[in-house]
């Protein structure tokens, strides 16, 4: 079982391939996302979606950053083919995955396998985690994050 917070300290590898640790990033919020795949077509649109209403989250305050498995070598291709405008994480050895409670065991064609499940957290400034998101839409997740946010912020 993970420590509270032992995600704060595990390192990542940012696009220019210097290890990072999340606790160097946080805002005062931070949505953080993980997803399974660069350029696929679920992880395209909930990264699209996120691109697409950045403006509306940095308005709020709110840092995002994106983490898959995937090289840092596929990471810039995929920034640069959908012109994403936020941080990407590259998480080869999966351990702020499995720290995270994102990687886990799925099925493909009735076989199973460990891999990363589409799942986001909303993190406050020290990193706490204040809201999870277990079963994620792609196409209308950041929609619900930022409601969650704007209620969040009246409160």
């Amino acid at each position: 079982m993970a420590k509270q917070n032992e995600h704060l300290s595990i390192p990542v590898l940012d696009i220019d391939g210097k290890n990072v640790l999340l606790k160097e990033l946080l805002g005062e919020l931070t949505f953080v996302y993980f997803y399974p795949k660069d350029d696929t077509p679920g992880c395209t649109k909930e990264a699209c979606s996120v691109r697409d209403n950045f403006d509306r989250l940095q308005d709020l305050n709110v840092k995002v950053i994106g983490i898959s498995k995937d090289s840092v070598s596929s990471h810039l291709k995929f920034k640069a083919k959908y012109n994403l405008n936020f941080e990407l994480l590259s998480d080869v050895e999966h351990k702020l995955q499995e720290a995270m409670g994102v990687w886990q065991e799925k099925k493909l064609m009735g076989k199973p396998y460990m891999g990363t499940v589409r799942m986001s957290f909303l993190l406050d400034s020290e990193g706490n985690i204040i809201k999870t998101y277990p079963k994620v839409d792609p196409k209308t997740h950041v929609e619900e994050v930022i409601k969650d946010i704007l209620a969040i912020k009246t409160q």
